[in-house]
Formats: C-alpha cells, sequence, structure tokens
C-alpha cells in the first residue's frame, strides 16, 4: 500500500475517531435510562466482535452473550458500524418493530448497503417504498406466481441438473447452485438467456456481494472499494438492458423489467433508467443469492437426517404419480408439498439466510422501560429469536414437526421479516426451492464429504468448504 494511500486511510480513522467523540458528547446530555450495555471502543464500538460471531458461525452468540452480561431479555444497547444501536431481542422486539414501521421506526441500512445498491425499495421509505413494493408484488407476489413462473423454473432446472449433476459423482452445491438461480433471476427478471453474458453479471455480482457488510473505506484493496466498482459496473450493464428494452417494445415482454418500464406511480410518475436498475439489482441479489444458500443448507440438512430425506422423497415420488412422464411441475402440485416445506421451514430456523434487519428511530420512544433517542438505529435478530428455548423447545434438534398444524407462535420464526418490510420475494423464493428440491430428490441421494462443515456469515450463511457431496443416482 503506498503511502498516500495509508494516509488516506489513517485520515479516514481519524474522521470516524472525531465524529464518535462528537456523538458521545452529544449522548451525555440526554443520557438518562438508556438501555444497559456498552458502547465499546472509540469508532469500532462492538463491531469486532459482531463480525466475529458471524464469521464464527454463531451470530446469535453476540446477543445472547450480552443478554446474560446486562440481565436483559428484551433490549441492551451497543455500538456497531460506526453508529449508537439497540438491540431489540426476541418475539416482542420483532413484535414492536413491526408494528410500528413508517410510525415510530423506519427501515434503515448501514452506509456500505445503501451506497453499493442506490436509492430502490431497501434504501427507500413511506409512501415511496409503499408504492415500489405494491408495483413490485404485482409481478413476483403470490397473486402473480402462476404455472408460466413453474415451466422457466423447472426448464432451467432440469437442464441444469443435466449438466452440472448427472454423470458427477462429487459436487460442491454451493459452487454449483449459485450459479444455476443467477440465471433463473436473469431468465425470470430480465429474459436474459445470453450464457456469456449471465455468466459476466454473475462474476461481477460475487464481487460486489462481498462488500455488503463492511465498513465503508473506497480505498484500493478494500472488499468495499471492489464491490463499489463492480455496483457500477453491474449497473451499467444493467441500463444498457433497459435501453434496449425500450427499442424493442417492453409490452411484449413478460417480466419484471418490462413491468418497471410500463409502471407509473398516481402522479403519473415513471422510474429513471438508473431507479429501475438499482431495484432489479436488489431482486437479483434477493432472487438468487439468499436462495443459492437455503438449497445448500437444505442439502446439508437432508445430507444429516435420512428419516427427513425419505419422507420428502416419499412426498414428492406421490406428487409424480398420475402425471405422464416428463411433465412439468404446476401450481396445485407445489401446494401438496407441505412436508417438504415443514422441512425448509426448519433449516431456516437453524440458519436463516439473512440474520435480520435494521430500522431507524423516527422519535424519542420508551421500550420496555428504557428511553430509545431519536436517530439511534435498531436491530431485531431472526439468528438470536429462533434459537430461543421458550419458543423452540429443544431448539438445537432439527424438527420439521414444528411447523405442522397452526406452526410457530407469531413474530418468533422471522427468515422473511415480518410487518409492512417483509421479504415480497418471500413465496417466489419458496417455489425456487420447492421446484428444485422436487428435482435434486427425485434423481440423487447424497452423503456429506465433510460431516459437520462449519457455517459462516460472510455475509450470508454459508458452508465454509461449499458442502461438497457424493452423488448416488437412483436406480431407475
Amino acid at each position: 500500500m503506498s503511502a498516500t494511500m495509508l494516509a488516506i486511510f489513517f485520515m479516514f480513522i481519524a474522521i470516524y475517531f472525531l465524529l464518535q467523540i462528537l456523538r458521545k458528547k452529544q449522548a451525555t446530555s440526554n443520557n438518562n435510562n438508556l438501555p444497559p450495555g456498552s458502547f465499546g471502543w472509540p469508532f469500532l464500538g462492538e463491531t469486532l466482535d459482531f463480525l466475529s460471531s458471524r464469521r464464527d458461525g454463531k451470530p446469535e452468540k453476540f446477543v445472547r452473550d450480552r443478554m446474560e452480561k446486562y440481565g436483559t431479555s428484551m433490549v441492551f444497547k451497543t455500538s456497531l458500524l460506526g453508529h449508537r444501536m439497540a438491540v431489540f431481542c426476541g418475539a416482542e422486539g420483532n413484535k414492536f418493530l413491526f408494528g410500528n414501521e413508517n410510525k415510530v421506526v423506519a427501515s434503515w441500512w448501514p452506509e456500505a448497503i445503501r451506497t453499493l445498491f442506490g436509492k430502490c425499495l431497501n434504501t427507500s421509505r413511506g409512501d415511496e417504498a409503499k408504492w415500489l413494493r405494491k408495483m413490485m408484488l404485482a409481478c413476483i407476489g403470490p397473486d402473480a406466481l402462476s404455472n408460466r413462473f413453474i415451466v422457466i423454473m423447472e426448464t432451467v432446472t432440469r437442464l441444469h441438473l443435466q449438466n452440472q449433476w448427472e454423470g458427477k459423482s462429487d459436487v460442491k452445491v454451493f459452487d454449483t447452485v449459485k450459479p444455476y438461480l443467477f440465471e433463473l433471476a436473469c431468465r425470470l427478471f430480465l429474459s436474459l438467456d445470453d450464457p456469456k453474458h449471465v455468466v459476466e453479471l454473475g462474476s461481477l455480482f460475487n464481487t460486489f456481494l462481498k462488500g455488503l457488510g463492511e465498513l465503508p473505506i473506497n480505498i484500493p484493496g478494500t472488499r468495499f472499494y471492489r464491490a463499489k466498482r463492480a455496483a457500477t459496473a453491474i449497473k451499467k450493464q444493467l441500463i444498457m438492458i433497459i435501453n434496449q428494452r425500450k427499442q424493442d417494445y417492453a409490452s411484449s415482454f413478460e417480466d419484471l423489467l418490462s413491468h418497471l418500464l410500463k409502471s407509473s406511480d398516481e402522479n403519473g410518475r415513471f422510474l429513471s433508467e438508473m431507479e429501475i436498475a438499482n431495484n432489479i439489482l436488489l431482486l437479483l441479489f434477493a432472487g438468487h443469492d439468499t436462495s443459492a444458500v437455503s438449497i445448500t443448507l437444505l442439502m446439508k440438512s437432508l445430507g444429516e437426517h435420512p428419516d427427513v430425506y425419505n419422507n420428502v422423497l416419499k412426498e414428492q415420488l406421490g406428487i409424480l404419480e398420475g402425471k405422464p412422464a416428463g411433465e412439468v411441475l404446476k401450481w396445485e402440485d407445489i401446494q401438496k408439498m407441505r412436508y417438504s416445506w415443514n422441512v425448509v421451514c426448519e433449516v431456516l430456523r437453524l440458519n436463516p439466510p439473512v440474520l435480520g434487519a435494521f430500522r431507524e428511530a423516527l422519535v424519542d420512544f420508551e421500550y420496555a422501560g428504557y428511553k430509545i433517542p431519536k436517530g439511534w438505529k435498531i436491530i431485531w435478530s431472526a439468528a438470536m429469536t429462533h434459537k430461543e428455548e421458550d419458543n423452540f423447545p429443544n431448539f438445537t434438534k432439527f424438527d420439521p414437526s414444528r411447523f405442522e398444524g397452526t406452526g410457530p407462535t407469531p413474530f418468533t420464526y422471522v427468515p422473511f421479516g415480518g410487518g409492512p418490510r417483509m421479504c415480497l420475494g418471500k413465496e417466489l423464493a419458496r417455489v425456487q426451492i420447492l421446484v428444485f428440491l422436487h428435482n435434486i430428490v427425485t434423481k440423487f441421494k447424497w452423503e456429506l464429504l465433510i460431516p459437520d462443515e462449519k457455517i459462516e456469515y460472510d455475509p450470508l450463511a454459508t458452508p465454509v468448504k461449499g458442502l461438497p457431496i457424493r452423488l448416488h443416482p437412483h436406480q431407475v
């Protein structure tokens, strides 16, 4: 690293120290009745512990250790990523935050995420967020999904298994599934099926993803610097696709891109090209990275629990009964996969792909008897909520029966969030995962080559070696 780069780096650190001092002075004048906890080191706060617990595969440890230390089951204070924060613990915290969106709290994301994604659904609030959400749900929400989507999913899935799985003895699941799901997302959202273009975008996307959980240090050599360059390159390519679609007449396509081009708000405002690119970038992330993680962890769990695998296989073979050979799945077939979806839900409970999310206090308010000052950031944790004994007895046990009947108590199971900001791609993810599961279990059984492979969050939950498995094709 050159002397100039080092000087810039230390200047950045000095600015952060100064901001921390100013925040501390501001807080001391209004420091009554704050939640218990510690702001940790200047600038760093408790960020290193927070990130360390994620990379150790035990993200709930950061929360649990502080709940025990400060004797609180509801809320504690900390400092992460340069911000003073309150961590809301458990189902009651989730209920409060989800029920007070745009009233007491609003969605907030760290600077790295806001910078990389730009203006989009995730970084919008209020009426604009409601409009964007409504517009996208019309294309990818539960009412929009149909047999047309399932045909595309199964066509891409069958081709992927034929090319990347059949005839092979060993496969690294995550490394194999991730590009397949990116290809599928490109097909569904952009009608993009040029393999070379998809591979190029996918490579940029992998670099982009690594910067989402980093400090926004924009100097050469950092993850954030590389991610920002990748985001710029991705958006440039997306805008080229948008311009081409305009020339090709958007109404001739039935995908998310055409829907965004044709839709306006009640005042007749259309999204700009950059806003469309930002929102497609967000959905490409949400539509393939989290699903890739979920499928990888699902295959890991089925490899660890042969009895569960056998029950899933029995259900999937039952769906094939009476169907002509080679016929694709239909919407009604997906609805029959009740046990299989219970298995997926238990996988997401034990290792939620996304750990939780952030909010910002819009006003001073009280929670659990403590004051939360206006402007403070707030975290809710799916990882912690899912591993509380009161919510899920014997919580370390893999038990799909937890989701039978009415399922868990409200606000205790939150892999997709909740309230007005619930993940709008929840139903799309469900169908993606179940289509893949149907095709993989009816073709193969497998064994894990690294039993008890470690999971780390970087930034999403991923087996550190990519989950290598040995395939055993079913005898026809």
